[in-house]
């Protein structure tokens, strides 16, 4: 497999699959999904697509409800791409963003101190 195919194969799920979650999810009320990026696996089997919820408390609500309907996000997937095998998706949160918040959150603490 060529070296630039993981990366275009990788933004292309993430710009379709954006999509779909954007139309056919229904959130928790005052919750901001984002889908920060996706790793794909190089023999194409599955998809790790990372997840930031703001606020962080609805993030567990949230995972539930992409993973309550992965099957029907994965046939949409499956529908707009002409590749095959269509990686199976698994949702994940994104830790980075999780990791950003709690230092926030400290050098707030710090700052009323």
């Amino acid at each position: 497999m060529s070296t630039e195919r993981l990366p275009r194969v990788n933004q292309l799920i993430k710009k379709e699959l954006s999509q779909i979650m954007l139309r056919e999810a229904d959130f928790p009320e005052g919750a901001l999904v984002t889908l920060t990026r996706v790793e794909t696996s190089a023999n194409l089997i599955q998809v790790k697509a990372h997840i930031s919820v703001m606020p962080q408390e609805m993030s567990q609500d949230v995972l539930k409800t992409l993973r309550g309907l992965v099957y029907e996000l994965q046939q949409k997937l499956n529908g707009r791409l002409k590749m095959r095998p269509i990686p199976r998706i698994i949702f994940i949160e994104e830790e980075a963003v999780r990791e950003a918040g709690r230092i926030e959150e400290l050098l707030e603490k710090i700052k009323n101190d």
